[in-house]
C-alpha cells in the first residue's frame, strides 16, 4: 500500500496542533482541503485515525504511528525550506576564493573570519595563486572569486573586476633596522643590504628588479626567497634584510611591531588590488554577500592606510 507523503505531513500537523483548522494554518493550507485529506487517508488505511468525540483531537494508535512518520517529513520539509531561504539571502552556502599569498594571509583571512561571525553557515574554501592561475580557475569554475593585483583585462575576457585598493609598494624591514636611524635614508643606502625576493610568479618580483635597477644596482643581493608571508616576516625579524611589499600588507602587521616601512618613496605599480569574477557566473547569494563584505572592509582600510601613510615622513 502506497501512502502519499503529503497526506502524512498533513496528519502530523493536525496531531501536533490538536485541530484541523490549526493544522491547516501551520501548513498554510485551507481547512476543507486538510479535512478531505484526512478522510481520504482513513479510507485508504481502512481504520479511524482519531478517537471520536475528543477535543482537542486525539489520534488513535494507528493515527499516531502514521503521524510520527509525518513528523519526520514535516521536520525535513521545514529544514529544507529554511535552507532554501537561508541560501536565497546569502546566509548559507559555499564561497570559493583564490588570491595571492601575501594579500590572502595579511588581509583576506581576517575578513573571512569576521564575515563568518555573522554568516556561520557559510563555508569558505580558500586557495592561493597569481593572476594567470586565478583567471584559469575562474573560467574552469573552480573558484567563485579571485582577489589579486591586476592592471587591465583583455577585451572579451569574460571577467569583471572591482578595484578595492590602489597599488602602493613600500620597502619593508624589521623595526630595529639600522636604516631607520638615518634621518633621511637615500636609495643608494638600500644597496648596502641584502634583499628578500618575493615568491616566483609574484608581480612584486618584477617590481623589486625594476626598483633596484632604478637605484643603479648592477647586481641584486638576493639572500632569501620566501613563498609565504610568515616566512618572509620571520626572516626580516632576524636579519637586516629588506624586501618590497604592498603597503597594506605591512600596515596589517603594525600591531605586531615586528616589521615596518622605510620612509623612502618608491614608484607606485601600475595596478590595483581587485575582486574578479566571471561575467556569466550563476547567481550565488553567499558569494555576493562575501564580495560586498570585502569591498566594505577595504573601504575602511583605505582610509586607515592613508592616515598611516600621512603620519610617516617619506623620503624624497
Amino acid at each position: 500500500m502506497k501512502i502519499d507523503e503529503r497526506h502524512l505531513i498533513q496528519l502530523a500537523a493536525v496531531v501536533k496542533t490538536g485541530g484541523v483548522t490549526e493544522g491547516a494554518a501551520l501548513l498554510g493550507l485551507a481547512q476543507p482541503a486538510v479535512s478531505r485529506t484526512l478522510s481520504m487517508l482513513e479510507k485508504r488505511v481502512g481504520e479511524p485515525l482519531f478517537i471520536k468525540g475528543r477535543r482537542p483531537l486525539q489520534p488513535t494508535p494507528l493515527g499516531l504511528s502514521l503521524a510520527e512518520h509525518g513528523f519526520v517529513m514535516l521536520a525535513a520539509s521545514r529544514k529544507a525550506s529554511d535552507l532554501v531561504e537561508s541560501f536565497r539571502v546569502g546566509k548559507s552556502g559555499v564561497v570559493r576564493i583564490g588570491g595571492t599569498p601575501f594579500f590572502m594571509d595579511a588581509l583576506i583571512a581576517r575578513l573571512c573570519a569576521e564575515f563568518q561571525a555573522s554568516h556561520p553557515d557559510v563555508r569558505i574554501d580558500q586557495s592561493y595563486g597569481y593572476f594567470p592561475d586565478l583567471r584559469a580557475a575562474l573560467k574552469a569554475d573552480q573558484i567563485d572569486l579571485a582577489i589579486c593585483p591586476i592592471d587591465i583585462l583583455d577585451e572579451g575576457s569574460g571577467l569583471e573586476f572591482q578595484q578595492i585598493l590602489p597599488g602602493r609598494n613600500v620597502v619593508a624591514c624589521r623595526v630595529t633596522h639600522p636604516l631607520l636611524l638615518k634621518r633621511r635614508p637615500q636609495p643608494s643606502h638600500l644597496l648596502d643590504y641584502p634583499w628578500i625576493a618575493p615568491p616566483p610568479g609574484s608581480p612584486l618580483l618584477a617590481d623589486l628588479r625594476a626598483l633596484l635597477l632604478s637605484f643603479g644596482a648592477t647586481e641584486i643581493k638576493i639572500r632569501y626567497s620566501g613563498s609565504s608571508l610568515m616566512s618572509v616576516i620571520n626572516y626580516l625579524k632576524s636579519a637586516d634584510a629588506l624586501t618590497i611589499m604592498p603597503h597594506s600588507v605591512v600596515f596589517a602587521q603594525r600591531k605586531e611591531k615586528t616589521i615596518t616601512a622605510l620612509p623612502i618613496t618608491i614608484p607606485h605599480p601600475e595596478r590595483a588590488l581587485a575582486i574578479l569574477k566571471r561575467v556569466d557566473a550563476p547567481r550565488a547569494p553567499a558569494v555576493d554577500q562575501f564580495a560586498d563584505f570585502v569591498r566594505l572592509g577595504f573601504q575602511e582600510l583605505r582610509h586607515l592606510i592613508k592616515r598611516h601613510e600621512e603620519s610617516v615622513i617619506w623620503g624624497l
